[in-house]
């Protein structure tokens, strides 16, 4: 008997008693949709937890720290005490995978505009890497080679404005970063006299500095506090505004890092300075490390390590959250799986009845010479195509269900698609993703494992057939 023959005889005896075959189908369907849909919800709550994460930031970012400094939630120090510098920077950036490489130094100034005052984190970050790195522009451009006081704000950073003389503050002031005048200094009581008596805090009227520079200012003068030196005040101007994107981007001020060192110099040891702590610095206190693709960032973060650093990522909350989805994932696949276990017995069952109502059919194919592996495989390929059929049309009513899921289903389900994270329970951050994924590799393998399931089951029935007298089989009525 050829293969064409065995499936010949499969599909005109599953044709014969086409309504149990159908309902033996309608088994499988069940079983198959049922896993696919409860797997795809828990792939759909890690993809949520994805976005959810990513929207902190880049999971391909690694921040790296001296050892001893306070990392950030969910990092995991290094053990060495090595010195980050240029050098060992230019040493992160020849890793594999790496594709830039930065120092970054922080330091907190007030913005003058007019009567309006801001403090601000001030970020120095080097322009070449600035443009590696994800930063989105709303407005303007981002950092270039050779800029001074040419600085690059947050989407946010406008909403900080305030008046201090104001005695009842209701909405933030509108400042366009843009086209406002702007002044900053690292004197955090600078101001301080003209907000109590209602002057204009500016370079010309507080006393507290002796002018601007060509480039944005000198180094301040001496105030009226017996001599002390103060820090300087220096016109600034925006050279871009950064798209939101929900995270410390928002509420940072980014300047040029060889720039914002020369004014470190010049204010360290000025009176009520915020850099007063960066005169005995040497070197830096943290960079960043941008991967290119996510699979490397452990092995970059060992590497990192190794260099006697510390270092954190976001993909270490990505990973706590994804051991909640995977629990999730095996719960909901198991029950599915019950429902499909039901099904492979429905299968064996459809077989073996197969068996007694073919009986002497059987009997009179080993008499005609045919041998025992082709009535095994005649029986396996029913078996075969039951599941296959049933793993089929189960994919196809499982896509169908997630469909109506994503469309209808967002908004109860939001919790599940976000649980635990930023917009838990909310609808629209729901519907923003996809509560129930099913990716193409989750449809070939339910059609697989129906296929097998069917296989597995109908193994039995094969074998007892290939079991049958062909004498005592003709008998058989």
């Amino acid at each position: 008997m050829t293969i064409s023959d065995s499936v010949r005889l499969a599909l005109i005896n599953f044709w014969r008693s086409k309504v149990r075959s159908f309902l033996t189908i309608l088994g499988v369907v069940i079983g198959t949709a049922a896993i696919v849909v409860m797997l795809s919800l828990g792939i759909g709550m890690n993809e949520s937890f994805k976005r959810q994460v990513s929207q902190m930031g880049s999971l391909t970012l690694i921040n790296v720290y001296l050892d001893g400094s306070v990392a950030p939630a969910g990092g995991a120090g290094g053990a060495g005490t090595a010195k980050l510098d240029d050098r060992s920077i230019r040493a992160m950036s020849e890793l594999k995978g790496v594709t830039v490489a930065t120092p970054l130094v922080q330091a907190s100034a007030k913005l003058i505009s007019g009567k309006l005052i801001s403090y601000v984190s001030l970020v120095g970050i080097r322009p070449e890497a600035m443009a590696k790195l994800d930063f989105p522009l709303a407005e303007g451009r981002l950092l270039n080679e050779g800029d001074a006081m040419d600085l690059v704000f947050g989407s946010q950073t406008s909403m900080n404005f305030y008046n201090p003389k104001a005695v009842v503050y209701t909405q933030p002031p509108q400042i366009d970063p843009m086209t406002a005048k702007l002044e900053m200094t690292f004197d955090m009581m600078y101001g301080e006299k003209q907000a109590n008596t209602g002057g204009d805090m500016s370079a010309a009227d507080s006393g507290n500095g002796d002018g601007n520079g060509g480039n944005g200012g000198g180094s301040g003068g001496n105030g009226g506090n017996g001599g002390a030196k103060s820090a300087g005040l220096y016109k600034i101007k925006a050279a871009g505004v950064l798209a939101q994107t929900q995270n410390e981007k928002d509420w940072s001020v980014y300047i040029n890092l060889e720039h914002l060192q020369k004014l470190i110099r010049e204010n360290a040891k000025t009176e009520n300075s915020s850099l007063a702590g960066f005169s005995q610095q040497q070197g830096y206190q943290t960079a960043i490390v941008q991967v290119a693709n996510l699979k490397d960032v452990e092995r970059v973060r060992d590497a990192i390590k190794k260099m006697g650093f510390g270092t954190s990522a976001l993909t270490d909350v990505l990973k706590g959250m994804q051991e909640t989805s995977k629990t999730l994932q095996m719960i909901l696949g198991g029950i599915g799986a019950i429902s499909l276990l039901v099904a492979a017995i429905g299968i064996t069952n459809t077989m073996v009845m197969s068996i007694y109502e073919r009986t002497r059919e059987i009997g009179i194919i080993k008499v005609l010479g045919c041998e025992l592996g082709d009535i095994r495989r005649l029986f396996l390929l029913e078996a075969g195509f039951l599941g296959f059929l049933g793993g089929l049309l189960g994919v196809g009513f499982s896509l169908t269900a997630s469909y109506v899921l994503n469309k209808f289903g967002a908004g109860s389900l939001g919790s599940l698609g976000g649980g635990g994270g930023m917009g838990m329970g909310d609808p629209s951050a729901a519907a923003a993703g996809q509560i129930s994924v099913i990716p193409l590799w989750l449809m070939g393998s339910a059609v697989l494992f129906a296929t097998v399931v069917g296989l597995v089951s109908g193994f039995y029935p094969a074998r007892r057939a290939m079991r049958l007298s062909a004498l005592e089989a003709i008998k058989t009525e």
